[in-house]
């Protein structure tokens, strides 16, 4: 579980920020890069999700068709020590809060945003004593939504993330690359340099073979 060992309060050193934990999901290396680091690149991807949240960067609160809704909503689990922003979050007519995060690309399935949802919606239900069931992915290059169920699986895993992500930002190290299809996308190419880093490993484990080998004989 993804709670102070003491039962205290955090401290500002062991509090995992909710973006982290994306990062995290998608790449280990870009999360330690950034959050480690303090490594951040632009590319056309975040430039654009850039352009996408600054909709939604300046805190307000407002009704709308009767709904109650928050932009930029500060967002705190003491239980989990986790720290992070809502882009908006409706309050529906019995006070249930609905997080919905926007992201610059079209509609489909996520895992790392899924992720970053869910755990919105701990510190939510932490902060209002309301059940969280549900909140949404708002996708601004196709205008739609797709809601996002917080199901007891995706909260198992917002915990154990919040418990590597945190293991990883104390220990103040970079994990290895994963020199895969993310690279090609990540803002971070230049900074990470996956594929000389896991070549490199390639070639120590290839020179040690053979100084075995020759050892042997």
């Amino acid at each position: 579980m993804s709670t102070n060992p003491s039962g205290g309060e955090w401290d500002e050193a062991s509090l995992v920020p909710i973006s982290a934990l994306q990062h995290f999901a998608y790449c280990p290396r870009q999360c330690a890069l950034i959050h480690v680091e303090q490594v951040f690149d632009e590319n056309l991807y975040t430039l654009r999700g850039r352009a996408v949240h600054r909709l939604v960067d300046e805190p307000e609160s407002r009704l709308e068709r009767g709904v109650r809704v928050e932009r930029a909503l500060p967002l705190f689990s003491p239980r989990l020590g986790l720290v992070g922003k809502a882009d908006v979050v409706e309050f529906l007519s019995d006070g249930t809060p609905y997080p919905v995060e926007y992201k610059h690309g079209r509609r489909r399935p996520s895992d790392h945003d899924d992720l970053q949802l869910a755990a919105q919606a701990l510190c939510l239900e932490e902060m209002t004593g309301k059940p969280v069931p549900a909140g949404a992915i708002f996708h601004h290059s196709s205008r739609r939504r797709r809601e996002v169920t917080i199901t007891p699986a995706l909260r198992g895993r917002v915990e154990q993330a919040t418990d590597e992500v945190r293991r990883m930002l104390q220990a103040k190290k970079l994990p290895r690359p994963p020199a895969d299809e993310r690279c090609r996308h990540c803002s971070l190419l230049d900074a990470c340099q996956p594929y000389l880093v896991a070549g490199t490993g390639t070639l120590h484990v290839q020179l040690g073979d053979l100084f075995e080998v020759e050892d042997e004989g």
